[in-house]
């Protein structure tokens, strides 16, 4: 099996759940204005564009921090 990283499911499935979450409420809530609605789905995939990208350079961060630490202990062993 696969492994997916965290980066790609997390913001998969949260994005899922805000598109679905979208579709069943907004032509039920008569309370706010359409620009309002559109404006916090908008603000809401923006959000899950941000914690993708953080995400993604953590993942990142932490498999070079990894190949350093290998590199180390092979010079150390030599």
């Amino acid at each position: 099996m696969k492994k997916y990283k965290k980066s790609t499911w997390l913001t998969t499935l949260l994005f899922i759940y805000v598109t679905a979450m979208a579709i069943y409420f907004l032509p039920r809530n008569t309370q706010t204005g359409d620009l309002e609605k559109y404006l916090t789905v908008a603000a809401s995939y923006l959000i899950l564009a941000l914690l993708w990208y953080v995400l993604r350079r953590k993942e990142r961060l932490a498999a070079e921090r990894e190949k350093d630490i290998e590199e180390n202990s092979k010079k150390n062993k030599n």
